[in-house]
């Protein structure tokens, strides 16, 4: 297929490996009939190469590279029951020689002819000789079911410009689509691509304006040459094209050490009407590929595909931010949460900043499978999920698009029942993808004035259309926790009997827990005349050094509440009851205590609060909380009980 030099990007180069004589082989005569296979094998010309590797095994000569070559040359065709049968033989024949990547491809073949059970056997050896962690759930057994419960959603038809050749790799223009195809057979001779006897693919352009309405044309100006292009995305103002093409520029085509015409991303600039001032981006380079542009929702980041050095598996997606004058940001590799050891491929993300690509890392349902994850607020670690069937299938699924607002679409895929290589199909989503983005939410609920914890407090999250989502209790220490869906706005809302309710909103985010804690403030003052404050706010005992009436730092922050209270209700008058303990005299300690009273007074006028709401007294050691009296001993701690003021409600 051709869309496989866009959708690998690096075709594993060389397989350089000697081959192993056979008793039965001669290594002289083995060389001269398959030197011309690899040649083509090592240029990518897969097609002839199968016709090669395929007499020379039939004659008798078989080897671990010979295996290797032949089974890879029907993979990357996606001719998957061929592909599974050579490297069945190969696993079998050359256990120890065979590396992972043919074991893996081994299993993808087999799932791609819905051998699931089979495939999982297939898995299970992979994951055992290269002892990585299932960081992508690659090994779930129960994959089929959470896909099947996925499905169903989409309904889908071929596309109406479909060519007997391949098309695919549809972007939204105007009001039409770009896309890929190699239809344009006029130039057989010369531009054939041998990978699998194809044409060179282009740009077409259709519905797009008064020259392509109903009408496939290839794009206007010097986008198109001789090799490959492919992917393509235009701006917002419809002035500005990101595209993928071999590396070829004013004329000429660049290879890498090897011979390989790499791909890379181009920026194209629409003047009168054609695709023209056509550069490169500055991060290509020729010794790896990069491909298939796609911009974020802001058009401030642009991602791709790439094989380059740090890459996860044979292509990773990255992310780089757009600066502009030509510049742009590090390059981001999106992570082991979306990158897995083999492909990801195809990128494009909706308004809503889901993230679709193609993968056969992830598990699907054979070849490679589209799915989708949320990449809202630069997180990529939330769940990646299959999109399902039909969409999805046994064979090669890909790049698809979406509009958020209407929720019709474009995939391409090589399924059987196409008129072309590749096809393009269109589909309508009858229901939304359900994609998880749970946010935990945590805090205490206290009295505002107080402080202290409430518990029994209700706690309820709210969405935008007031409906409850869910909702808990405070426990005995006044906590809550709860979850909710970071993929849309929520109020978070506690509420408690005598209180009025407190809500924060919490806006769309990438998931990071939250501390929310609340506030809440009393309806009224629940006491009446005589009543003391202090307990009412459940507020901490006003305490007194020995023999000192100042006003403490720990019982400042006590008769702060004791204002703040006052502030809330104005009609709020407070007689200060101040006490001492048993030590020293009567007539002592009666002025003590008038002195406290007279201190926290003053101190209170002193932040605002009006002289004629305010009255104080000292009563001595009359009114001892305990048994200390005179001639009784008790430890410090308990004397300090009696040294105390008091918060009294009057008229």
């Amino acid at each position: 297929m051709l869309k496989r030099i866009l959708i690998f990007i690096l075709v594993f180069l060389g397989y350089l490996t000697n081959i192993a004589a056979q008793d039965k082989v001669n290594e002289k005569q083995q060389a001269k009939v398959k030197v011309k296979a690899d040649e083509q094998y090592d240029e990518y010309s897969f097609s002839p190469a199968i016709d090669i590797y395929k007499k020379v095994l039939d004659k008798g000569y078989v080897s671990e590279d010979l295996l290797k070559r032949l089974g890879n040359s029907y993979y990357f065709n996606a001719k998957y029951q061929e592909a599974a049968n050579v490297y069945k033989r190969l696993a079998e024949t050359y256990p120890d020689e065979t590396e992972p990547d043919y074991i893996f491809r081994y299993a993808q073949s087999l799932k791609s002819l819905g051998e699931y059970e089979e495939s999982a056997k297939i898995m299970a050896r992979f994951k055992e000789i290269t002892s990585v962690e299932d960081e992508n759930n690659l090994y779930d057994a129960d994959y089929l079911t959470k896909i099947e419960e996925n499905s169903g959603r989409y309904e889908v038809k071929p596309f109406e410009f479909n060519s007997k050749y391949s098309d695919f790799a549809a972007s939204f223009y105007e009001q039409g689509l770009i896309f890929s195809s190699d239809r344009d057979t006029g130039n057989l001779a010369r531009y054939r691509h041998t990978w699998n006897s194809r044409d060179f693919l282009d740009l077409y352009k259709v519905n797009a304006d008064s020259v392509s309405n109903n009408t496939v044309v290839k794009l206007d100006g010097d986008v198109n040459t001789r090799l490959h292009e492919s992917t393509s995305v235009v701006t917002k103002d419809g002035l500005t094209m990101y595209f993928t093409r071999n590396n070829f520029l004013d004329g000429k085509k660049y290879k890498d050490q090897n011979g390989v015409i790499r791909l890379k991303v181009y920026r194209a600039e629409l003047v009168e009407n054609e695709w023209t001032n056509i550069v490169e981006l500055p991060f290509n380079n020729d010794s790896y590929s990069v491909a298939h542009p796609v911009l974020s929702p802001d058009e401030k980041k642009l991602y791709f595909v790439s094989d380059m050095p740090g890459t996860h598996g044979a292509s990773d997606i990255f992310m780089t931010e757009i600066i502009g004058d030509g510049t742009y940001g590090p390059i981001i590799n999106l992570g082991k949460n979306i990158n897995t050891s083999a492909r990801e491929t195809f990128p494009f993300i909706t308004k809503d900043g889901v993230l679709y690509f193609s993968s056969d890392g992830h598990q699907g349902l054979g070849g490679l499978d589209i799915f989708a994850t949320k990449i809202a607020f630069g997180n990529f670690q939330e769940p990646v999920v299959n999109v399902g069937r039909p969409v999805n299938g046994q064979y090669d699924d890909f790049t698809f698009i979406i509009d958020d607002e209407n929720k019709e679409g474009y995939f391409s895929s090589n399924r059987e029942g196409g008129l072309g290589e590749d096809d393009i199909y269109t589909f309508v989503e009858t229901e939304p993808l359900v994609l998880d983005c749970l946010q935990d939410v945590t805090g205490t609920v206290r009295d505002r004035i107080s402080n202290e914890v409430l518990v029994g407090a209700t706690v309820k999250i709210i969405d935008e259309e007031n409906n409850e989502v869910s909702s808990t209790i405070t426990d005995d220490k006044g906590n809550y926790v709860l979850g909710l869906d970071c993929a849309k706005g929520n109020f978070v809302r506690a509420s408690r009997d005598g209180y009025v309710p407190a809500e924060e909103y919490l806006n769309k985010s990438y998931g990071k827990p939250r501390i929310v804690d609340f506030y809440l403030e009393r309806d009224v003052v629940t006491g009446g005349f005589g009543d003391d404050l202090a307990k009412l706010l459940q507020l901490s005992t006003i305490y007194f050094d020995l023999n000192k009436f100042n006003i403490r730092p720990d019982a400042e922050i006590e008769i702060q509440k004791v204002i703040v209270a006052m502030e809330k209700y104005p009609s709020l008058k407070i007689k200060v009851n101040s006490h001492t303990d048993s030590r020293g005299n009567d007539a002592y300690n009666l002025w003590l205590s008038q002195k406290r009273a007279e201190s926290t007074v003053a101190y209170m006028i002193s932040k605002g609060i009006s002289a004629d709401r305010l009255e104080g007294e000292g009563y001595g050691e009359t009114r001892l909380v305990n048994e200390c009296e005179n001639g009784i001993s008790c430890s410090k701690e308990k004397h300090q009980l009696n040294r105390r003021s008091e918060f009294i409600i009057f008229d």
